[in-house]
């Protein structure tokens, strides 16, 4: 069993990356705030020497306030990255890094595989390719897990922000056109597991199956949560943001079902299970 260290071991992902990983006999350690700040190149030497396999789910996620606070963004999502996978390869460790359907901008209605064209539409999304390129081109022994629209117990996410501002409406509006697979982030930890216990290098795709916009699943909240509150579809221009968000995030993850053990869940069954849960 491998000793495992988890940047982001605080967030939601890394919350269940670590149940999952200490569930199947593997030791975590946990590096996060406040005791370990990873974005003011500080040594990385502990979680270096520490770690068999250095599992990174660091990253700056406010989408919006990035594009005002690109430094900082950068500073975890594009060079942490490359720090860590010079660092793992002075000291023949391995980097498994997270990163995110944002690499990919507007595309149509295509699938979108490991090969398709990057072309990331904000500050948050170009970071985030940064941080695939650099680690990439540390040469390290590496694999990138590029997840979306994920959702669990230990953080605030699309599906829990429905379910709050729901109740209190007669009427939300979700836009339409922004289309992917909503994805539990239990899932994404049992995939990081098989990616840890095996030699898998490379980017992959991981997300629930099927797709669904955002309004469709809105739709499906509040009906598996009993609420009387209408969804009216709305396109992404009525409700400008200061980031712009991909609207086509339909990963093809044919990739990495050729080497996971187990089938991705469908996002229906799978959000059903987490809000009779949350019920």
């Amino acid at each position: 069993m491998a000793a495992i260290g988890i940047t982001g071991g605080k967030g939601m992902l890394g919350i269940d990356a670590r149940g999952v990983l200490e569930r199947r006999g593997h030791t975590t350690l946990v590096f996060d705030l406040p005791e370990h700040d990873l974005t003011q190149n500080s040594p990385l030497s502990e979680l270096i020497e520490e770690s068999d396999i250095i599992v990174n789910c660091a990253a700056y996620t406010n989408v919006d306030r990035a594009e005002t606070e690109s430094k900082k963004c950068s500073d975890i999502n594009a060079n942490l990255p490359g720090r860590l996978g010079k660092a793992a390869k002075l000291a023949g460790k391995r980097v498994i890094h997270i990163s995110t359907d944002f690499v990919f901008g507007d595309g149509g209605n295509d699938s979108l595989d490991e090969e398709s064209q990057v072309a990331p539409l904000n500050v948050y999304g170009k970071t985030k390719l940064g941080g695939e390129q650099a680690l990439l081109a540390s040469g390290c022994s590496c694999a990138v897990i590029r997840i979306e629209w994920t959702y669990g117990d230990g953080g605030s996410n699309f599906i829990s922000k429905i379910a709050d501002l729901a109740p209190t409406l007669d009427e939300l509006k979700v836009v339409v056109d922004q289309v992917g697979s909503p994805t539990p982030t239990t899932a994404v930890a049992s995939a990081i597991a098989e990616f840890a216990e095996n030699d898998f290098e490379g980017i992959y795709h991981f997300a629930a199956n099927g797709y669904a916009s955002r309004c469709e699943v809105a739709k499906m909240i509040v009906e598996e949560l009993g609420l009387e509150t209408d969804v009216a579809p709305c396109s992404s221009d009525d409700f400008p943001t200061p980031a712009v968000r991909p609207r086509n995030s339909r990963f093809d993850c044919s990739k990495i079902d050729g080497v996971l053990t187990f089938e991705r869940p469908h996002w229906k069954t799978a959000l059903k299970k987490y809000l009779k849960e949350m019920k």
